[in-house]
């Protein structure tokens, strides 16, 4: 990975130094609010949002939909906080409708996917079933647009 972008994933986009300059805030007020929001768990973690296709052909995003038999004592959490510990889980979600949970998972290719789906996800106990969709193309990531070059086309412009 380049060692920048590793650099800008692995660290904090702004020290409290920073923040408390553009704030107005002591850099004691700062750390101050942040450890409140972590205490709260409100805030999680913080990391900069990837273009998707800077992944390229070695990486592979899937979301699977899970059906599961809630369990007696502890419902669908249980079996929703059992399959958010692997690794390979992004994020996971309680979902109405059709299926249970929403699970986002990224793998280095289809092969690896499939092989968690079988190998993992179907051997939870209490999941019933599962559907993998194959992220092919991201317009949108969290709330930003994703521009492209726009597509030569050898063909004119066609207009009514």
């Amino acid at each position: 990975m380049n060692p920048v972008l590793k650099l800008i994933l692995d660290g904090e986009p702004l020290t409290t130094a920073q923040m408390g300059k553009v704030l107005d805030m002591s850099r004691e007020q700062i750390d101050a609010e942040l450890e409140k929001l972590r205490a709260e768990g409100i805030l999680l973690g913080w990391r900069p949002i990837l273009n998707p296709d800077y992944s390229g052909p070695d990486e592979v995003r899937a979301v699977i939909e899970v059906k599961i038999s809630p369990e007696r004592e502890g419902g669908f959490d249980r079996i929703a906080e059992r399959i958010s510990k692997f690794d390979r889980v992004e994020s996971c979600y309680l979902m109405s409708g059709a299926y249970d949970l929403l699970v986002v998972i990224k793998a280095q290719n289809l092969q690896r996917v499939a092989s968690f789906v079988f190998e993992k996800l179907a051997t939870v106990a209490g999941v019933n079933s599962t559907a993998t969709h194959f992220m092919l193309r991201a317009y949108k990531e969290q709330g930003h647009y994703i521009a492209r070059p726009e597509e030569v086309d050898a063909k004119p412009a066609v207009s009514p």
